[in-house]
């Protein structure tokens, strides 16, 4: 195993990203810093959300949204967005 120092698990060794997730500098950060499985439960995470809020992908304001919590949960930048049953199938935008 190639020693992998995740930021969200400093003290233990971990599995790297084969590659970047995506393209850019975001995809690039998430590969240098975040390890195989802190990113599975970030892919996980995603579709709760998506499902929760009736997130639409292809619609610029989803994905603002789903990259802002990327950010939140994965570089501890903002504030995760809880899953409210109160208010599922929809967000305020």
């Amino acid at each position: 195993m190639t020693e992998f120092r995740c930021r969200r698990h400093p003290t233990e060794d971990r599995l790297p990203l084969v590659r970047p997730p995506f393209k850019g500098d975001l995809g690039e950060r998430i590969h240098v810093e975040i390890c195989a499985d802190c990113w599975k439960e970030w892919l996980t995470h995603q579709t709760v959300l998506m499902n929760h809020y009736g997130l639409d992908p292809r619609q610029r304001k989803a994905r603002d949204f789903l990259y802002e919590q990327l950010r939140a949960v994965l570089f501890d930048e903002g504030e995760p967005a809880s899953v409210d049953t109160s208010k599922q199938g929809s967000i305020d935008w």
